[in-house]
């Protein structure tokens, strides 16, 4: 019988877990079923509040009566939604997308993205992320060992006296090539942008790209706001062919056609880097659901000849010209998105009372936490603290501000817009 001691702590977490601290979609939930007034309206979480176009609902039930649509896809995805999606991107990239070697579907984008990052990160190697950053990067370079290098977008210095465009966030191109050295393996870009709904300029995107191809740089393009844009659209990977062997473009269908709750994603890029990316897939979930890539390679079919895309953005952009309306009533300036349907409004001009009593959860985190839970708790709107996507080091530079989500109904954001004017009273 082995003499071996027991092991003394057998549930001891993996590091890339452990010591966490609270994420902000805890402490909202928390806020939101402890709060006096009720019901909550949902602000914050990016799902929408309402369902898919029938064209594609329609699509979805139909493949569930097909036997080979109840079984596995093909880890690379069903061939009909990758023709679909090559299809659709083919006249941005001005050839024809081999949907065979250059198109891969995964289980949603954040998947895809850590798909992307198991395939080329490994330990020591380091990706440079732009502040504010989607939480779910950090967790997904660090999953392979990667390490992450931080670049903040530079607010607008009148951003707490005046409304102007989201493109007032700006990059320090000096300060991103700084950040490059010899174990920079990848760059990760969004655009549209959350939380900021900056639409990054071409010029912009051809600095980056420039600096990609001298340093030999893989980049990750987040593009699944892509159908949501209110000003000219670039994809990084259509700039050159230098740039776009260098590019993975990611993809929703979530996003595309209001089904956060799909899990359809994909990632178009060359055969070298896709090859790859398909691979850490079929490791991590083997392959993706099938009746609804089914549903998703229809929409694609049908969108451009029912005038859908055309009326999601004016849709959208109808919506948040229509909530904003409350800030300028206000007087609370804002970041006037140019893609998506997220808002950030700078609250500096709100006063939280000197007496009020904060969970020390909340006590001690930025201001942005406070505000959240204040807005919650007085007034019953939900909305998402931004420095959720910060460095402790750059959070001040978010913490007078709050996300909200416009992928509502539009009797929601009535709602939510007269709530709001409660913040009257406590306004300086």
């Amino acid at each position: 019988m082995s003499s071996m001691a027991a092991r003394q702590d057998p549930f001891r977490p993996a590091k890339r877990v452990a010591g966490q601290k609270q994420d902000v979609w805890t402490i909202v939930n928390e806020a939101a079923t402890a709060s006096p007034v009720q019901p909550i309206v949902n602000m914050g979480q990016g799902f929408f509040g309402y369902n898919p176009p029938k064209f594609v609902t329609d699509a979805a039930k139909q493949a569930l009566d097909r036997v080979d649509c109840n079984q596995y896809s093909p880890t690379k995805g069903r061939p009909r939604l990758k023709k679909a999606l090559a299809d659709a991107y083919s006249p941005y990239f001005g050839r024809t997308l081999n949907p065979d070697t250059e198109v891969t579907i995964t289980t949603g984008a954040n998947e895809g993205i850590l798909s992307a990052f198991m395939a080329f990160v490994e330990p020591g190697d380091e990706v440079i992320v732009f502040e504010p950053f989607f939480d779910q990067y950090i967790s997904n370079i660090e999953m392979p060992g990667g390490t992450v290098r931080y670049v903040p977008l530079q607010p607008p210095t009148h951003g707490a006296t005046k409304t102007s465009s989201a493109a007032d966030w700006t990059i320090d191109m000096a300060e991103l090539e700084k950040v490059i050295n010899p174990k920079t393996r990848m760059i990760v870009l969004n655009s549209p942008h959350n939380p900021i709904g900056k639409v990054f300029s071409r010029s912009e995107l051809q600095a980056i790209g420039d600096l990609c191809v001298k340093h030999n740089i893989i980049i990750l393009s987040d593009e699944v706001y892509d159908r949501l844009y209110y000003v000219p659209f670039t994809r990084i990977a259509t700039l050159s062919l230098e740039i776009a062997k260098l590019t993975l473009t990611v993809g929703s269908g979530g996003k595309c056609f209001y089904a956060t709750g799909w899990r359809v994603g994909w990632l178009i890029g060359p055969e070298h880097l896709i090859t790859y990316v398909a691979a850490a897939h079929t490791r991590i979930c083997y392959s993706s659901v099938s009746p609804l890539q089914e549903a998703v390679a229809v929409g694609f079919e049908q969108a451009d000849s029912l005038g859908f895309w055309e009326e999601s953005k004016n849709e959208m952009k109808g919506k948040m010209d229509r909530f904003n309306d409350v800030f300028d009533e206000l007087g609370l300036p804002y970041s006037e998105p140019e893609g998506g349907y997220f808002v950030l409004v700078n609250m500096s001009k709100v006063q939280l009372p000197a007496e009020y009593k904060f969970p020390a959860h909340v006590a001690n985190r930025p201001r942005d936490f406070k505000l959240s839970w204040f807005l919650i708790m007085e007034l019953g709107v939900a909305a998402i603290p931004p420095t959720e996507f910060y460095t402790d080091e750059n959070a001040h530079m978010a913490e007078d501000y709050m996300r909200f989500a416009v992928c509502k109904n539009n009797d929601v954001l009535e709602q939510a817009k007269e709530r709001l004017r409660g913040l009257k009273k406590y306004m300086k």
